[in-house]
């Protein structure tokens, strides 16, 4: 192979996602692993030995991706997982030293703008500001920004909460309604916050919304009828909220067994995938929007860019 590649590396809560791309941020390679790597986190305060070996395995498979397509450069990030655990940065030391990658926990102004600058270009051009949400194994970010070139951030906010440890923590592996609306009340306190901080009200009428992660995509390919989840299919599709509110139902209506026999889903995905619907539509109906696009575009689509041009 020749000319230079570049490596974008997302280590979250939930998964570890690789993308290795040519000098102009051309997508050569994709690949995610389920690492789980928040599992249990909420009740140790440790990442566990299973969730450590899973890490460890998707690095080693990773680092022979990126030598077989002889990476020259790459950054590599983790997110609230390793911030919170009391051993993330053993973590850390042992892919480096087992590997040779050098992982980096971002902190979460830091992940906020990364998913920002990449969601920013599914962004309705018309809208003056945008709201991004990323919903992750064991944070929420909600930026809001102005929607330009520089994207600058007017205010963002990290809630504790993503689909893993709310799931752990709220017991919500099966829907129950007490414990969903426990979790939705939480939620919206901190959403009801960042609109109290972010002075919200005065840019709401000239705001786009945009959510990044896997559970709009999943929700997006629901309310389209897709027959299957194909993570970058439905980028930058807008969504009608009453449209996701009918999906969510749907889901909410299954029972485990029935969410991994999901088409959109997955065996690692079904247990905290209520969990998930409970944040995610909780937002969206705090900030009240009727529509909202959502975006595969992420972190590491702002990570390749900055790679190429730094």
């Amino acid at each position: 192979m020749t000319g230079k590649t570049i490596a974008s590396i997302d280590l979250g809560s939930n998964s570890c996602r690789l993308r290795v791309a040519d000098e102009s941020a051309h997508v050569l390679f994709m690949d995610s692993k389920a690492t789980m790597l928040g599992e249990g986190l909420a009740k140790t305060g440790l990442l566990s030995q299973d969730s450590v070996e899973r890490g460890l395995k998707a690095f080693e498979e990773f680092s022979s991706v990126m030598e077989k397509y002889h990476v020259t450069k790459y950054r590599a990030i983790t997110t609230e997982a390793c911030r919170k655990a009391l051993n993330g940065q053993d973590f850390i030391n042992m892919i480096k030293e087992k590997t040779g990658i050098k992982l980096e926990i971002i902190d979460a102004k830091e992940e906020a703008r990364l998913n920002l600058k990449g969601a920013s270009r599914n962004a309705n051009k018309c809208k003056q500001y945008i709201v991004v949400y990323d919903l992750g194994g064991a944070s929420t970010e909600i930026s809001l920004a102005k929607n330009d070139k520089d994207c600058e951030i007017l205010y963002t906010i990290s809630i504790p909460w993503g689909a893993r440890n709310a799931m752990e923590a709220y017991d919500l592996k099966e829907f129950d309604k007490n414990k969903a609306l426990k979790l939705r009340d939480d939620i919206q306190k901190e959403v009801k916050k960042f609109i109290k901080n972010s002075d919200f009200e005065r840019y709401q009428n000239d705001c786009c919304l945009i959510a990044t992660s896997g559970t709009p995509l999943r929700l997006c390919a629901m309310v389209k009828d897709d027959g299957t989840y194909v993570k970058d299919k439905n980028d930058g599709a807008s969504v009608l909220c009453k449209d996701f509110n009918q999906a969510i139902e749907c889901i909410c209506k299954m029972n485990l067994k029935e969410r991994e026999n999901c088409p959109y889903l997955s065996v690692d995905r079904a247990p905290i995938f209520v969990a998930a619907c409970v944040i995610f539509k909780a937002i969206y109906d705090a900030l009240g929007f009727d529509e909202m696009i959502v975006s595969f575009k992420g972190a590491q689509d702002a990570i390749l860019e900055e790679l190429c041009h730094g």
